[in-house]
């Protein structure tokens, strides 16, 4: 088999696994029909709505990076709850307070799933009880009315993205009871968020090949417009990509509560990504520019917000930093088994490495689709045989510019 021969093969096999990890599209519309119904039950309180609220997606299935849990495990769907009209002087904890006791109220038919009873950190958790297996956050927001102002966004974040903000509570922070947070461009603040900017940067990343995959996609269906396919109904490289990094993460390090957290995996990957159309092109590409990401904010690690720059994904690591050790850990690891797959003796071993790297369900079923693409060639990759450690001759070229560790 040529190297550009297994090159392609190597792709196929990605995402092949890719497609055993992808939620199917009636669990991106079950999760889309139960916030929508969650943001009608709380819009039809007479204390909030008065408020003009909206309630839309954020997280994964906002991005089309969902994959299927792990062994029967629950969807976690999040939504933002958003008072686009607040009343004057409200503080985080009434804001939650408000949202609360609306889904703890008598007549709630949420009453009984909302766990735990008082509510996390930031958000009221409903835990569905039916077939669906899912838990859906809803998290309590307000427009950050100050965005468009501060100059440490206006610099470096484009203004259609800027409005989209919001500010959210978080009842760690000291002013939780009294007011928000006051600016400050050095110190993470946990209640300036994003997520519907985020969105808007997430899909800009991959713009051209969503297009050209919906554009395709329509064709396919004939009569179909381009813009009667839901984004949910392609994937892109990038979002391929990230589904399999968090199911390496998710495989490796899933016990341990330090493990890389999504938004962190999803940021860096998105950042590093340029429009390649190709799966493997793109792991080959983004994976040894990830850490590049990775900045050094007088001694304190970020991986900002690349819609809000005043939001630090990494606000743990400073206070943990065995996650910041774990993350770097992982990272290396997607490191040298990519890198050990483009190799003759990698290829050769493709699937003790997937199934290593992603579960044996996806490995195996990926394989399987490979034996058949590859019967009647002379060489054959094994199935569940342990990869070498030696340095071997890449398959492609490797990019020149690798990772080098945060902080140099």
């Amino acid at each position: 088999m040529s190297n550009q021969r297994r090159f392609r093969e190597l792709t196929r096999v990605l995402e092949d696994t890719s497609d055993e990890l992808d939620v199917p599209a009636s669990k991106y519309q079950d999760a889309k029909s139960r916030y929508q119904a969650v943001g009608e039950f709380l819009g039809e309180d007479p204390r909030l709505a008065d408020y003009d609220p909206l309630v839309y997606p954020q997280g994964s299935f906002a991005l089309g990076t969902a994959t299927r849990p792990i062994n029967g495990g629950e969807y976690d769907v999040d939504s933002v709850f958003l008072l686009r009209a607040p009343p004057a002087g409200l503080v985080p904890k009434e804001l939650k307070e408000l949202v609360g006791d609306r889904l703890l109220s008598p007549s709630s038919r949420y009453r009984e799933m909302i766990e735990p009873r008082e509510g996390g950190r930031r958000c009221w958790t409903i835990q569905y009880t039916d077939t669906s297996h899912f838990h859906l956050d809803v998290l309590p927001a307000i427009p950050d009315v100050e965005a468009l102002s501060l100059d440490a966004l206006t610099a470096n974040v484009k203004n259609e993205w800027i409005k989209d903000s919001i500010r959210i509570t978080d009842s760690m922070t000291p002013e939780y009871a009294t007011g928000w947070p006051p600016l400050s461009s050095l110190k993470n603040d946990p209640t300036r968020s994003n997520p519907s900017g985020y969105g808007k940067f997430f899909r800009e990343r991959m713009e051209v090949q969503l297009e050209q995959l919906k554009s395709s996609l329509a064709m396919t269906k004939r009569a179909a417009e381009v813009s009667e396919i839901e984004d949910f109904e392609v994937r892109t490289p990038l979002q391929r990509l990230v589904q399999l990094l968090k199911r390496h993460r998710d495989v490796n390090f899933g016990d341990d509560d330090d493990r890389p957290i999504s938004v962190i995996i999803t940021t860096l990957a998105a950042q590093a990504y340029d429009n390649e159309s190709d799966l493997g092109v793109a792991m080959l590409n983004v994976v040894p520019k990830m850490r590049s990401w990775i900045e050094d904010r007088q001694g304190v690690l970020w991986v900002p917000n690349p819609v809000n720059p005043l939001e630090n994904f990494a606000d743990k690591w400073e206070e943990e930093p065995r996650k910041a050790e774990v993350f770097d850990a992982w990272l290396r690891q997607v490191e040298h088994e990519h890198t050990y797959l483009l190799t003759e003796s990698g290829f050769d071993k493709v699937g003790a490495v997937i199934t290593n790297a992603y579960g044996e369900r996806p490995a195996n079923a990926a394989m399987k689709k490979l034996a058949k693409r590859t019967a009647g060639y002379a060489s054959v990759p094994t199935l569940l045989v342990p990869a070498k450690s030696s340095v071997a001759t890449p398959i492609v070229n490797t990019p020149t510019v690798r990772s080098q560790p945060w902080g140099n």
